[in-house]
């Protein structure tokens, strides 16, 4: 993996969204992607919105395979889409995985009450694919994990990945 370039917290009127920090990391292989994944693990936190937004294939459920490798949760990680959420609870006394798409989902937070979330964030680390217009309000605090890979017929693995601190909490992130 390339080196993370880092860029300053934008600064933010009061009132504002929060300030964030935004890393690009540059990702060669699935197995990269998976240990981006467990690395990203490592810094993660009981009450933790990880947000994934790419294309279909781009690796986000590599990607939560990786975070669930590097919690030491139980059980496969694998794209919830027909089941719209599992849960993997820690195997090490951590915080569970709780690991939703909300690709078939239409609506905004309304639609996604049924699935709790919000009362199992706090002592969870919430990982939502396509969630963007949908979690947002969950907590001010996330981190939003973009992947973006080359389109049309190719067989290229190269993806981009830009990881976007929101909120107090991932302040820190500029030494990821």
């Amino acid at each position: 993996m390339e080196a993370p370039h880092n860029s300053p917290a934008t600064e933010l009127a009061e009132g504002a969204a929060p300030a964030a920090v935004t890393l690009k990391l540059a990702v060669e292989s699935p197995e990269q992607m998976q240990a981006l994944g467990r690395r990203i693990a490592g810094i993660l936190l009981p009450g933790d919105l990880v947000m994934l937004t790419g294309e279909l294939g781009a690796g986000k459920t590599t990607l939560t395979r990786g975070l669930g490798e590097g919690l030491g949760v139980r059980g496969a990680v694998t794209s919830p889409t027909f089941v719209i959420a599992r849960v993997h609870p820690s195997l090490t006394g951590g915080p569970a995985l709780v690991h939703v798409d909300a690709y078939r989902l239409g609506g905004g937070l309304d639609e996604m009450e049924d699935l709790d979330l919000d009362v199992s964030l706090p002592e969870s680390v919430v990982v939502v694919e396509w969630g963007d217009g949908k979690v947002e309000e969950l907590s001010e605090d996330r981190l939003q994990v973009v992947i973006d890979r080359a389109v049309g017929d190719t067989d290229d693995e190269r993806r981009e990945v830009t990881l976007i601190g929101i909120g107090a909490r991932w302040a820190g992130l500029r030494e990821f």
